[in-house]
């Protein structure tokens, strides 16, 4: 499952990240989405795209064709 699969306000534990974009894969590392961190959908925008995540203590708004992207397991 990925994060598009969470419903809002239910956690999980970032699996792994299978961006083909090798930069926007960094990125995602150094924002803390590694194997074994907690993670939160905490809101969805009016139209679904962005949606806001908790990670590590700070919130984060990523687009959904980035979201698909990371793994996670419940």
């Amino acid at each position: 499952m990925n994060l598009l699969d969470l419903k809002e306000q239910e956690e999980a534990i970032v699996d792994s990240i299978t961006h083909p974009d090798l930069d926007m894969k960094r990125r995602l590392l150094d924002l803390g989405f590694y194997k074994g961190t907690p993670i939160k959908k905490v809101l969805i925008s009016p139209k679904g795209d962005p949606i806001a995540y908790r990670v590590r203590g700070t919130t984060i708004a990523l687009r959904n064709n980035d979201a698909q992207y990371i793994e996670v397991i419940n």
